[in-house]
């Protein structure tokens, strides 16, 4: 089923699903927060989104900024899940094995049991657990994805780093973190970063969360060349290969980047665009199956055989770093929006 986004997004704020903390959802290791919509009249069996914010923000920020709890959850019927951290500058674990590793503890651990307790608060469809987040919540969506295949069915990364980029790092912040990822200086075979992802949960012999990757080729807070290693990382993990690009897909400006049939792994390569990408909730509801055919959606504009441009300028890590140490800042000061 496609939708237009015109009609479905006229739904009045007085009939969203409004946004309530939960603080009795199970062990909680980093003691992070729990924020969930769901509707008043949920179908049998719903489907589970969790939405993740970056650094600096929050689970009432990305509600507002995303329209999945606000909008879309009454319209077609699932729960949004919004996890919030306010520890190291409000970014989520990505560096600690403890988050890294299957019931492992930290952030990861407690975000899935979120999931747990609306499954079992709202009968919810165990086989319909879907993630998606911006720069810090899209690096947790890859942690997560890696760490608890058995629990996610797709995820939506819109600027992150691969599973396992920060591990070991001090922290997970801009401030924090160690450089190289955000970098892109981590550079590895597809087989080393699947390796990376397998170990989070030994034994385990299941299938892997489907993966579509979004990222700006403009991008300097997580480098583009980031894109390229988490395309790596998943494509391994799946056991595709590059198959076709599709140029003006799904818009204007945009490159998507198909992997085998399309319905494993697809990227999306926005030319010219920075570090905040816009979430397509169409296009994400597509890939999660909610809507659509679950494969993406149809794409459109002509295909190609090649790999879109890389980027070949950066900027300087020092300037970077004082630029990102004063957004932080004034974010923490303002309460202001940022996407890091």
């Amino acid at each position: 089923m496609q939708y237009g986004l015109t009609g479905l997004f006229v739904a009045s704020l007085a009939s969203a699903a409004s946004l309530v903390q939960v603080t009795n959802f199970g062990a909680n290791p980093s003691n992070i927060q729990m924020y969930i919509a769901a509707p008043a009249n949920l179908p049998a069996n719903p489907a589970i989104i969790v939405a993740m914010h970056p650094c600096g923000g929050s689970a009432q920020q990305y509600y507002n900024e995303n329209k999945f709890g606000r909008q879309l959850a009454d319209e077609l019927g699932f729960i949004a899940i919004y996890p919030g951290t306010t520890k190291d500058f409000n970014c989520w674990d990505a560096a600690t094995s403890a988050s890294l590793t299957h019931n492992g503890g930290s952030d990861s651990q407690g975000i899935v049991n979120m999931v747990r307790y609306a499954l079992d608060k709202y009968g919810a469809d165990p086989a319909r657990v879907f993630l998606t987040g911006s720069s810090s919540g899209a690096i947790m969506t890859n942690v997560l994805a890696g760490a608890y295949p058995d629990v996610f069915a797709a995820g939506a990364v819109f600027s992150g780093m691969p599973y396992g980029c920060l591990a070991g790092s001090p922290g997970s912040s801009p401030i924090s973190a160690d450089p190289a990822c955000a970098n892109g200086q981590k550079v590895k075979t597809g087989a080393e970063w699947a390796t990376q992802v397998k170990a989070a949960y030994p034994g385990y012999s299941g299938k892997y969360p489907r993966m579509q990757l979004w990222h700006g080729t403009a991008d300097f807070v997580i480098q583009y060349q980031d894109l390229v290693e988490e395309v790596k990382q998943w494509s391994t993990v799946h056991g595709v290969a590059f198959a076709r690009n599709v140029t003006n897909s799904p818009q204007s400006g945009y490159t998507q980047m198909v992997y085998g049939d399309g319905t494993q792994v697809v990227a999306y390569s926005g030319a010219g665009v920075g570090h905040y990408v816009p979430t397509n909730e169409q296009v994400v509801l597509d890939w999660f199956g909610i809507t659509g055919g679950g494969s993406g959606g149809s794409p459109g504009g002509p295909t190609s055989t090649t790999t879109p441009p890389r980027p070949t300028t950066s900027s300087p890590l020092p300037i970077r770093a004082l630029l990102l140490a004063a957004q932080l800042k004034l974010a923490m000061d303002s309460k202001s929006i940022i996407w890091l």
